[in-house]
């Protein structure tokens, strides 16, 4: 049976060959630039050479034509998608959920479409000191590759673009406009543009874990005026950062009950590991170098010592923290933390050789048994990943999860069943189980940026990590697409026994450093 299914499909795709002429091939090659090696398109010469690559790559199978659909939808091939058993109406309805070519890709497809020959002579002749000379004659989708290649058009620059639309055709400069007027206007940090709340999270709930047997849930409430509060909580900062390192009288002998000691020869070590590019199929983390500055920073500032580790593989993660267990100057320090930045899924974090790594063996590296140096100290874990796939791909937000249009098929593990039964273990999830988590290519991601914040904000205030990282829930929470229809729920889960208090920095914190107070 699955034989026969296997040639069905196949037969399905040669019918599909047979009723594309070779301005469609070009189309499909074109719109599945993002997705498959240049290198391997440029050798294409059918609809059936691409069908491999999509297949050897994994996009494409008898289970799953959903990017064969989408690609013959945007062609407006809708006769064809008859053999694939869609019709237009459903391929709509599922781009949402399921669609694969990047908003840039459409954009410049678009664009092509409305590029008459005689605008295309006229846009050669421009452009005739960027082109070989030997290549005058091309079609609009052979000179937009040609300018990606040279470098003079990508995702984040079409300046070009518009330079040549405003000179040929006005009328083209609004399908190039629309492109940027969808980029810009997606979330960034809070502190820099207004984001839209959505009644939904008026009230936010996290659930954390005080034991693997106990579970409470907070209520986080946001009624109150983000400008007050910001204004408030920068003024406790800077009043705070004229008090001493360790906090006074009273108050500070009742934190030493019922905290954690902080006040060994070091505060500790910060492992940051910073997935951006990947071997395969997965894309390119664009903006979290930006996530790895700002935790550098922040935990620099905190008194810890920082390692940032770049594109790591799922072996070398093992061996850093094998490497990190055997650690001699755990002795001397307070506590231990390690945030991983990467693309990932349910319970597991992917390495640059696209390997996944199981969040509950990273972190179990730190048990008292394993790593007894850390015995009864702080751990604490933040993890920048998704941990579910189906989730739509805006212009400017990405999803850090490998294939969204793919079925979830992975057993969920919740962030209970992630850390260890052992106690004094905190880890702080992008998002809840199942779910997408969102970075933004400049800004870096939601949460990152979020928490950062929080720890600047909050500590000089003498919070705990546990009321920082429910702060942290709340700026989330109210954060949404440019739609308003993406979401972000954070999730921390903790063994901890005592709260855990950073003493107050003598330093002001990196961003009021930045702006030179």
């Amino acid at each position: 049976m699955e034989d026969d299914a296997s040639l069905k499909f196949r037969q399905q795709l040669l019918l599909i060959d047979e009723n594309l002429v070779a301005e469609d091939v070009a189309a499909l090659k074109f719109l599945c630039t993002d997705l498959l090696p240049f290198k391997k398109l440029e050798n294409v010469k059918s609809a059936v050479d691409i069908f491999q690559l999509l297949m050897a790559e994994d996009y494409l199978n008898e289970e799953d034509t959903f990017l064969l659909a989408e690609l013959l939808y945007r062609m407006k091939c809708h006769s064809l998608l008859k053999k694939l058993g869609y019709t237009k109406e459903r391929v709509q309805e599922c781009l949402h959920e399921k669609g694969r070519v990047s908003p840039y890709r459409q954009m410049l497809y678009e664009l092509s479409e409305n590029i008459t020959d005689d605008m295309l002579k006229d846009i050669i002749f421009l452009l005739q000191n960027c082109l070989p000379r030997r290549r005058l004659s091309l079609s609009a989708l052979e000179l937009l590759i040609l300018l990606e290649k040279q470098g003079l058009l990508t995702e984040n620059n079409v300046q070009m673009l518009e330079d040549i639309c405003m000179n040929v055709s006005p009328d083209l400069l609004e399908t190039v406009n629309c492109y940027k007027r969808a980029k810009v206007s997606l979330p960034q940090q809070e502190s820099t543009l207004p984001i839209k709340e959505s009644s939904l999270f008026h009230t936010a709930h996290v659930t954390v874990f005080t034991s693997p047997q106990e579970t409470s849930i907070k209520s986080v409430g946001s009624n109150i005026n983000d400008n007050k509060a910001a204004n408030l909580t920068q003024g406790f900062s800077e009043m705070n950062l004229e008090l001493p390192g360790e906090f006074s009288n009273v108050e500070n002998e009742s934190k030493k009950i019922t905290s954690y000691k902080m006040d060994g020869l070091r505060r500790g070590f910060c492992l940051v590991i910073n997935n951006v590019k990947f071997d395969g199929s997965l894309q390119e983390r664009k903006g979290s170098c930006r996530d790895a500055e700002e935790l550098e920073r922040v935990f620099t500032w905190l008194g810890l010592v920082v390692e940032v580790y770049t594109d790591q593989t799922s072996w070398q993660i093992k061996e850093l923290m094998q490497t990190w267990q055997r650690w001699q100057d755990h002795k001397d320090s307070d506590c231990f933390i390690c945030c991983i930045l990467s693309h990932g899924e349910s319970g597991a974090i992917y390495g640059k050789d696209e390997e996944l790594v199981s969040i509950r063996t990273i972190m179990s590296h730190f048990t008292a048994s394993q790593c007894p140096l850390l015995a009864e100290k702080p751990k604490l874990f933040f993890i920048q990943a998704c941990q579910g796939k189906e989730i739509q791909r805006p212009v400017y937000v990405e999803a850090d999860a490998r294939n969204p249009d793919l079925s979830f098929t992975q057993r969920s593990i919740s962030p209970s069943e992630s850390i260890p039964e052992e106690a004094d273990f905190l880890l702080g999830m992008a998002t809840i189980d199942g779910y997408a988590s969102f970075r933004h290519i400049e800004q870096g991601t939601w949460y990152i940026q979020a928490l950062c914040s929080k720890l600047q904000l909050l500590v000089p205030r003498g919070e705990d990590i546990l009321s920082i990282l429910t702060e942290v829930n709340e700026d989330v929470g109210r954060r949404v697409d440019r739609l308003g229809t993406k979401k972000q729920m954070p999730q921390p889960a903790y063994t901890l026994r005592r709260k855990f208090i950073f003493p107050i920095p003598q330093k002001p914190p990196p961003s009021q450093q930045h702006r030179g107070f």
